[in-house]
């Protein structure tokens, strides 16, 4: 089964490592991961979105969700199609 998972994370730099580990504990899921926010020359934006492909079962991504959903200022919502 395949699943997109969308992640807004605010203050990044700070969440970054927390959210990390999460993702890293589920790696074997995530197929793909491709993180956006906004930058130029002049700044880098604290807050982004990542895009995450999985492949598994769909108890194990309820799993990643509910995890992430716990890490303050990270706000995960699944793609359906």
């Amino acid at each position: 089964m395949y699943a997109i998972l969308a992640v807004k994370v605010e203050e990044r730099a700070a969440k970054a490592p927390h959210l990390q580990k999460i993702l890293t504990e589920y790696g074997c899921i995530i197929k793909t991961r491709v993180g956006f926010h906004e930058t130029d020359q002049e700044k880098c934006s604290m807050s982004g979105i990542i895009l995450l492909h999985l492949f598994g079962d769909r108890k194990s991504f309820e799993e990643l969700f509910e995890k992430i959903k716990e890490v303050d200022g990270v706000i995960p919502k699944f793609v359906e199609f």
